[in-house]
């Protein structure tokens, strides 16, 4: 294993894409954590998404060869914003980065490891979230994550976060599409999906970042609009076989009559909610009724996922 890193090192460049639209309050800390990786031989792709604060100002108060500057010659959505950020990509390896979210040191050495295994396409890790409000700190995912050829997982309890990913450029190169850029919300989980159909998956169990949850996380802010994208997801991807007829895509249509069912008890339409417990696996119809019955304060326990 330390003879191959060792070649790694030498000769597979890592790219870093950071997509950034107005990110200057934690952008430091996150391209700290990229300086400060034990694993070297990396560029940053920063795909400025005309930001109009000091995003541009403190990028270029590195100075470092390795971090690539590029401003968007438009304002574009999220998934657009990536594929453009990749095609800049010179790297073996691509891995993803938010401006808001940060990397612990071993990162990329620790998953870069894995890739020994040629049929390997994409390592993930576990991470940390680490919540603004609270000023606490909780593991993402208690569970072993899963690895080898591991779609049916993937679809029956996404285990995935896309600031731990490390893929092959030329895994992505194999697929019809990089990111669906119709997307706002759940262009990631597409793209993972869709890389997991053939391909071999690999994965730390230890947490090696962290996610940062703060008032302008935009899975927060949008839970209505990733459920509409998770429908529309399920409707056109029932076609291909190849994913619809694993159990884990069941699995996904009941989560989100789940995650509508939470939807309709926040927006207080309570007959709403009780139309999807009927609907839904027994240990979901107790999750929605308690919701229901507890404080409002303990609502975002249950539905985080």
């Amino acid at each position: 294993m330390r003879q191959y890193l060792k070649k790694i090192e030498r000769d597979s460049l890592v790219s870093i894409i950071i997509n950034c639209y107005n990110g200057e309050k934690y952008l430091s800390e996150a391209i700290d954590s990229v300086i400060k990786q034990t694993y070297q031989n990396w560029e940053i792709i920063f795909w400025d998404n005309q930001s109009n604060d000091n995003s541009k100002k403190i990028f270029h108060s590195y100075e470092d060869k390795r971090l690539n500057y590029f401003y968007a010659p438009s304002h574009t959505r999220l998934y657009e914003a990536r594929n453009y950020a990749l095609e800049k990509a010179n790297g073996e390896f691509i891995a993803f980065l938010d401006v808001d979210d940060w990397w612990e040191a071993n990162k990329l050495e620790k998953q870069l490891i894995l890739f020994d295994d040629q049929d390997v396409a994409l390592v993930y890790s576990n991470f940390w979230i680490a919540n603004c409000s609270n000023k606490k700190t909780r593991l993402a995912f208690k569970k072993n994550l899963p690895s080898g050829y591991v779609l049916d997982e993937m679809l029956s309890n996404y285990p995935v976060g896309m600031l731990t990913i490390i893929v092959r450029q030329k895994s992505l190169k194999s697929l019809d599409y990089n990111f669906d850029s119709r997307f706002q919300m759940i262009g990631d989980f597409d793209l993972t999906i869709r890389l997991s159909v053939n391909s071999k998956f690999s994965s730390v169990q230890e947490p090696l970042a962290y996610y940062r949850i703060h008032d302008n996380n935009m899975s927060k802010k949008h839970r209505k609009l990733q459920n509409l994208e998770i429908e529309k997801w399920l409707l056109e991807t029932s076609h291909n076989k190849d994913i619809s007829n694993k159990r884990g895509f069941m699995d996904r249509q009941k989560l989100l009559l789940y995650f509508k069912g939470i939807e309709a008890i926040q927006s207080h339409k309570i007959l709403d909610a009780f139309y999807y417990i009927l609907k839904v696996p027994y240990k979901l119809k107790l999750k929605l009724f308690l919701l229901i019955v507890i404080p409002r304060k303990i609502l975002n326990v249950f539905g985080r996922g």
